[in-house]
């Protein structure tokens, strides 16, 4: 990992800048690449990350060992994948998703391939799943729409071969 950051730190810096991530092809295509890159930064405070900072994000998607899969604590455990995911929707880091986030998100994802309508349908069958009596999800709501969902395999990455 090390060795990637100091590619991606192409001025030297010893820190890695907004614009240093989004020079990564696959987050520069991605519709949810800034959201991606939002999350580098979400715990500093002069939009600087570290390598320490670098690697703690991508901690996240450290694949589960069997061993560990009933941890909740660990970095890349099934609770921290599920945060990582519901911040990407949380625009407004208010600790809840609301259906204006939802729309933002997929609009993000789709562009204009599908109808407003299409879209305002697809969130509000979102928050009704999540949520039938109310207009927002919570990270325990959303943690049990997504207790079906290998979240453990679909955000693990395999860093070192």
């Amino acid at each position: 990992l090390y060795s990637r950051f100091i590619n991606l730190d192409k001025d030297h810096k010893g820190f890695l800048s907004r614009n240093d991530f989004l020079r990564i092809p696959e987050l520069a295509i991605n519709p949810l690449g800034a959201r991606i890159v939002d999350s580098f930064f979400r715990e500093t405070i002069d939009e600087q990350v570290n390598f320490f900072q670098f690697m703690k994000t991508l901690a996240v998607f450290r694949p589960v060992k069997p061993k560990e899969k009933d941890l909740e604590t660990a970095i890349n455990s099934r609770i921290s994948k599920l945060l990582f995911a519901f911040k990407l929707y949380d625009l407004d880091c208010d600790e809840t998703i609301t259906k204006e986030e939802i729309l933002n998100v997929l609009q993000m994802m789709v562009g204009d391939n599908i109808s407003d309508e299409q879209l305002s349908s697809i969130a509000d069958r979102a928050i009704q799943e999540a949520n039938p009596d109310g207009h927002i999800i919570t990270f325990n709501e959303f943690v049990k729409v997504m207790s079906k969902t290998d979240v453990e395999q679909k955000m693990s990455i395999r860093f070192l071969h």
